[in-house]
């Protein structure tokens, strides 16, 4: 049983999860809370599975909260996946750097929100398009940010065929829209997605994104 911890200061919202959650045998909602402060002792006390967390709440937000959860709590014992509003909200980028281990836009689907639960309550990442493209946009228009040349170092180390399915996932495809463009399986797009997350030090797709844009690799039209 994967046990979850909901945050959203909107009530409104709690329930609606609640309620989606209810039906699933694999998933027991354990707690809820309002606030980040909250959050944080809530995971203190319940040690949950997964922590669904909203970004926009009042006192501490979901930024600082998901980065205090991490610091008591390692990745291997509590999951976060942050829903959010992507085109609303500039603090994506931030919540990934504090430790998220997904994202989910709040107009996912209910399918979509029970998988993005069991992906990373198994260790893997939840990481939507949006999430990409909120990832990229927050990046390359941030001010003062230029060529890391370590991120540069890193990216040198990738094989042709890998950079080029970074670019991609800069572009913002999916995994299957690199493979159509490519001509290869998803299977083979996600090998070369794994290889280049090992050797860029990435945790995730939205990492491997950062890291790949702060080497100098922006999206085109």
């Amino acid at each position: 049983m994967i046990t979850v911890v909901l945050v959203d200061d909107q009530e409104v919202i709690r329930v609606g999860l609640r309620a989606i959650l209810s039906d699933q045998t694999e998933i027991q909602v354990v707690g809820e809370v309002g606030d980040g402060l909250s959050a944080v002792r809530i995971v203190d006390d319940l040690t949950p599975d997964v922590v669904l967390m909203d970004l926009r709440m009042p006192g501490i937000d979901g930024v600082e909260a998901t980065r205090r959860i991490r610091a008591r709590h390692p990745e291997q014992v509590v999951r976060i996946l942050v829903l959010t509003t992507f085109d609303q909200d500039a603090n994506v980028l931030a919540a990934l750097r504090a430790g998220a281990d997904g994202f989910l836009s709040k107009g996912a689907s209910p399918a979509e929100l029970v998988d993005g639960i069991l992906r990373v309550a198994r260790g893997e990442n939840a990481l939507s398009g949006s999430a990409v493209n909120a990832v990229v946009a927050h990046v390359s228009v941030t001010p003062g940010i230029s060529v890391d040349p370590e991120a540069l170092r890193l990216v040198v180390d990738l094989t042709a065929r890998e950079r080029e399915v970074v670019e991609y996932l800069v572009r913002g495809l999916t995994n299957r829209e690199i493979a159509d463009v490519l001509f290869l399986s998803p299977l083979t797009v996600k090998t070369h997605v794994n290889h280049a997350m090992v050797k860029l030090g990435a945790r995730d797709r939205a990492q491997l994104v950062t890291v790949a844009v702060r080497a100098g690799i922006l999206p085109t039209t």
